[in-house]
């Protein structure tokens, strides 16, 4: 058996309609997984779900809309999951958001209960809904992306990377919490990737090119550059590793 064979595990991967999440989506089905698709917009979602069945044949993939930023939302996104494809073995928390880009001490109420709303608290909402069923078959590998904004300060998106540090603390704890029932829990700390979501930040060409001159790979990430981590991640070829945070960025925080 192949160390990264996917083949009969169902993986829902939440903001899969674009970017690191769709490129998570692909790869996982091209290692076997069945993939459920879901963002907020159906048709984006049903996008990717004819591009992986036009791969992979007809089954291999369905479109579930949900909201992170509602619980009943999750709810129904897990019940549907289950419902038309099985339990869920693979989970992949994707799906942020950043309202917000400025200086952490001129953010709104709002604006921060947001980012962490939908950053963190809608991750452990679909842990909890998730991780019961892998704890019963004592089999699951949940993956949150979080960002190596965890790691450092920024004078811009503060708030998100307080956001993302938390991420780091909820993977360890349910590391933790879920490890004696064979049950794993990590992150994904990408660096700067060309996505949608991060438009802001690479199409700034001061800040592109400062990030490229710091990279040791001088370029910034694709979001297949992620995807093989995920894989490796919820794959049997990371079966051992539980807790921790993979840090995918070039190289850049080991260089500056």
């Amino acid at each position: 058996m192949s160390l990264f064979d996917l083949t009969g595990k169902v993986a829902l991967v939440t903001g899969s309609s674009r970017g690191i999440g769709r490129a998570i989506a692909l790869r996982m089905a091209e290692h076997g997984a069945r993939v459920v698709v879901s963002s907020r917009k159906r048709e984006a979602c049903d996008a990717v779900v004819r591009e992986i069945e036009a791969a992979h044949g007809p089954g291999r993939a369905v479109a579930i809309p949900a909201s992170i930023s509602a619980k009943e939302e999750l709810q129904s996104l897990v019940a549907e999951t289950e419902r038309r494809l099985g339990p869920v073995d693979i989970l992949v928390c994707n799906a942020a958001s950043n309202p917000y880009y400025g200086p952490l001490a001129a953010i709104t109420d709002a604006q921060f209960r947001k980012i962490l709303d939908n950053n963190v608290l809608s991750n452990h909402w679909l842990i909890q809904l998730c991780a019961p069923g892998m704890v019963a078959r004592r089999d699951g590998a949940i993956v949150i992306v979080s960002s190596i904004g965890a790691l450092k300060g920024s004078p811009v998106i503060g708030a998100y990377n307080v956001s993302k540090a938390a991420d780091l603390q909820l993977a360890r704890n349910y590391a933790v919490e879920y490890g004696p029932h064979n049950v794993r829990v990590n992150c994904l700390c990408p660096g700067l990737v060309r996505t949608d979501f991060a438009r802001a930040l690479w199409e700034d060409p001061d800040m592109l090119a400062e990030t490229e001159t710091g990279t040791p790979l001088r370029r910034i990430g694709e979001p297949d550059d992620i995807a093989g981590a995920a894989v490796f991640l919820a794959s049997p070829a990371g079966r051992f590793v539980t807790g921790q945070a993979l840090v995918a960025d070039g190289g850049l925080t080991i260089a500056r």
